[in-house]
């Protein structure tokens, strides 16, 4: 087993290597590919109780156990906290949520035939354990204080500050799970073009995976409450970040941003150092109080673009993390929207041009509404639901454009039909889950562990 790697490549000491660390992003098409990560909620049979790291039945257990499919388990501090495979990872979030972070593809064929291998896997050894596993955007049960914390140091650091800045931090950390796919672009141009298409239709992929309706054993007033967790976790580093859309905008405008979000940590020599609050400007110039007269490597810079979290992150390639975690259909249906919008260039075209006269306050209108009324939020003469099936009708012509065919002749257009079903009918897996809780499981929130168990 190995340790999480040490900080690592050249000194930085100017704000123009940071903006040549994300324009080295820039690949020609035919380097593009799809990566897709996912998260489930893993918890015991016996009790719906969910894990805590070690123990008979754990998410060590868990761990150990896939480590017979050939995945090199990565320790922290004696602790097993990720596995590795080639460019497989799976990955802990604070509270035992099980995250696969996927191989970069080429086709959303192969996503899918990873997420099927995956959950095979973890469903061989979890079973025998007693264990299950759910797809939700929020934690149906429990409350934050049932939730076991993983021994991950940078959560400790987290952990302290996410209850400095905001009421709903812990919550997003502990009781949340996502879908998320991370794309390439070929040129700053591309990426500002697909930065843009993407953070603006984020409203479209929250209300059409929205699914996260319960807290605590009860409905909770929204449709995707994940969602809403954002809006109060921390505003330095959530939102729709505005500068996106305005000019001027490019690699170098990101750097600004990012250097102007406080820090969390430092990893340096196995641990890691509490640099909650401060900043990474002074980093730059050796002052940083953490590390007094040290500079960062480029491995510190990208560890702080991962601390930041808006609607779409930008790092060597872009994040979409707007949607809520799901069924195994859903998996493979959040890269394809968005493959099929963003790898066609008349897609992305057309997503542009319906989107690019949107006023900065309808881009907020739209991120305060969806999680609480999803495809039901009123927009322009219409409603999302109106847009949604654009969008949709625009993504599949360009994943038929692309016109990648598996094995039994299909092209990629397969893996949108749970979308438009969604969007046709007007009706989220929340809404679906809320009627289920009223009419059939009469008012329990137990079946939910059963019924819609992975």
């Amino acid at each position: 087993m190995s340790a999480p790697p040490q900080a690592k490549g050249e000194p930085v000491t100017s704000k123009s290597q940071l903006i040549e660390y994300l324009s080295e992003g820039c690949k020609p098409k035919d380097q593009w590919r799809i990566g897709t990560e996912h998260e489930k909620f893993v918890y015991r049979l016996s009790d719906l109780q969910r894990l805590p790291h070690d123990g008979e039945q754990s998410i060590r257990a868990l761990l150990e156990g896939l480590i017979s499919f050939g995945w090199e388990g990565i320790t922290e501090n004696g602790n097993l906290i990720a596995l590795k495979m080639g460019a497989c990872n799976i990955t802990l979030e604070p509270g035992g949520q099980l995250e696969l972070s996927g191989a970069p593809v080429e086709n959303l064929h192969q996503t899918c035939s990873e997420v099927h291998s995956h959950l095979d896997q973890v469903k061989q050894i979890a079973e025998p354990l007693g264990i299950g596993l759910l797809g939700m955007g929020f934690d149906p049960k429990w409350k934050r204080e049932d939730v076991p914390w993983m021994p991950k140091g940078r959560y400790a650091i987290m952990k302290k500050q996410m209850q400095r800045r905001g009421k709903l931090g812990l919550d997003m950390m502990l009781r949340t799970s996502t879908v998320q796919v991370n794309l390439d672009f070929d040129s700053e141009a591309d990426m500002v073009q697909k930065f843009r298409v993407s953070l603006a239709l984020q409203p479209v992929a929250t209300a059409l995976f929205a699914n996260s309706p319960f807290t605590e054993g009860k409905a909770n007033g929204f449709l995707s409450y994940r969602s809403h967790i954002w809006t109060d976790t921390d505003p330095d580093r959530c939102g729709i970040l505005p500068f996106v859309f305005e000019d001027g905008m490019g690699f170098e405008r990101y750097v600004d941003h990012v250097l102007d979000v406080p820090m969390y940590f430092v990893y340096r020599d196995g641990a890691y150092i509490d640099a909650a609050g401060q900043s990474f400007r002074d980093f730059l110039e050796g002052k940083l109080p953490a590390l007094p007269g040290e500079i960062p490597a480029i491995s510190d810079w990208a560890d702080h673009l991962t601390t930041l979290f808006p609607e779409v992150r930008l790092k060597r390639f872009l994040e979409m993390r707007g949607a809520d975690g799901g069924p195994w259909r859903s998996l493979c249906a959040l890269p394809a929207l968005w493959v099929g919008l963003l790898y066609d260039s008349d897609s992305q075209q057309a997503a542009w041009d319906l989107i690019k006269d949107w006023t900065p306050q309808e881009h907020q209108d739209l991120r305060d509404e969806v999680p609480r009324r999803a495809l039901k939020t009123p927009f322009r003469k219409g409603t999302l639901q109106d847009l949604a099936l654009q969008i949709l009708e625009i993504s599949e012509e360009g994943l038929a454009r692309r016109a990648r065919i598996s094995g039994t002749g299909e092209d990629e257009r397969q893996y949108l039909w749970t979308l438009r079903e969604i969007a046709e009918s007007g009706v989220t897996p929340a809404e679906r889950k809320l009627q289920e809780f009223e009419e059939t499981w009469h008012g329990d929130i137990d079946p939910v562990f059963r019924v819609h168990a992975y």
